[in-house]
């Protein structure tokens, strides 16, 4: 389990088949490389991966058949230079952004960004099947990072996002352009709160019945 909170910026390269290098940055390694054993969870731009190889600022892992499917691992269309980068939660350690499983449930495009006073307010176009998972003011991981949906459009399938210079400074966001893949996570408790209302009920992105839950519904059953 992770915060959301990037820890510092690496680079993957594919070794073959389904293995990776990532290394880290020269700027913060030790955030991630300090206590690394094998075995550990790294989240790679929002994906787990298992720590199989220690190197010298980086490590090597594995990513299954169904990883390369649902992340931007698998795109060769994909053009991620850098990689956002952050070690498991330990306990007793702070909770800054929200509860980020590292199982990412597909990718999206970044379709416009645009600088304010104060931010930078990035909109992203999401797969149907992740979309039905976002609220406006709710959380949402973007290639692993921590980020709360300022405006969401359901027909759209499209939501925006005000972020802060330390994160833009901080992560890959700030090398992202239009059209870019993006691996989107959303909010564990929206995907129980789903379990709850449909018990034994295996739902496709295009099962109409998403259509009922909405902020008014969940407000009806007292979840809000």
């Amino acid at each position: 389990m992770f915060t959301g909170l990037i820890q510092s910026l690496g680079t993957i390269k594919p070794l073959g088949g389904d293995s990776w290098q990532i290394t880290c940055l020269p700027q913060s390694p030790e955030l991630i490389m300090q206590d690394l054993a094998c075995g550990d969870s790294i989240a790679v731009d929002g994906v787990c991966l298992t720590v199989e190889e220690i190197l010298s600022s980086g490590f090597i892992a594995t990513a299954s058949p169904e990883t390369l499917r649902r992340t931007t691992l698998g795109k060769e269309e994909s053009d991620q230079k850098y990689v956002n980068l952050e070690a498991s939660l330990r306990v007793g350690s702070k909770i800054g952004g929200h509860f980020v499983m590292g199982h990412v449930d597909g990718t999206g495009r970044m379709q416009a960004v645009q600088q304010t006073a104060t931010s930078w307010e990035m909109t992203f176009i999401a797969e149907s099947a992740i979309a039905r998972y976002i609220v406006p003011k709710g959380s949402i991981a973007v290639n692993g990072i921590s980020l709360t949906v300022a405006e969401y459009e359901p027909e759209l399938s499209q939501f925006k996002v005000a972020v802060i210079p330390v994160t833009y400074a901080e992560t890959n966001l700030r090398y992202l352009r239009v059209g870019s893949l993006v691996n989107l996570e959303g909010d564990i408790l929206g995907k129980y709160v789903e379990k709850l209302l449909y018990p034994g009920k295996q739902h496709t992105a295009s099962d109409a019945s998403f259509d009922e839950i909405t902020p008014a519904f969940l407000g009806e059953h007292g979840y809000l």
